[in-house]
């Protein structure tokens, strides 16, 4: 070979040396870039995805409030209701005890069990003809 064969060899091997380091060199570039995109990108979905799932996390406190609101105001309804029951019965008891002290010595006779879940009373009512005897079961309001 000769001389100039040589020096022709010897600068296509740099200028491809050359070519080469420029095409790595793009291609680094290209995925750097690639890369801080990718990069972006994930933190944009995981910030939409974290906004989501507040907003639904909300929803679900607030329609879990609202259960729980109306829960106590059932649970209250029915205390309201079971006292106004007892109430009532203790009104009958105390007006026929009123009306019949005067005529009669009668004697009134009772107990009552209460349990977890209810009241269970019973009177007994002895006046001049004969006994009267109530049993009453009357349900607690129990929270749970």
């Amino acid at each position: 070979m000769s001389q100039e064969d040589q020096k022709v060899m010897s600068t296509v091997k740099i200028q491809a040396w050359w070519r080469g380091t420029l095409v790595r060199r793009a291609l680094l570039h290209a995925a750097l870039s690639a890369l801080v995109i990718q990069c972006w990108w994930r933190m944009i979905l995981a910030k939409m995805v974290d906004r989501r799932r507040r907003v639904i996390l909300k929803q679900f406190l607030k329609e879990e409030r609202a259960a729980v609101r109306l829960q106590s105001w059932v649970r209250m309804w029915r205390a309201r209701q079971q006292y106004c029951q007892v109430l009532s019965a203790v009104r009958v008891i105390q007006a026929f005890w009123r009306s019949h002290t005067c005529t009669y010595r009668g004697l009134i006779k009772g107990h009552y069990q209460v349990t977890t879940r209810e009241l269970h009373l019973e009177l007994q009512i002895v006046l001049g003809s004969g006994p009267c005897i109530m049993t009453e079961c009357i349900p607690l309001p129990i929270k749970q």
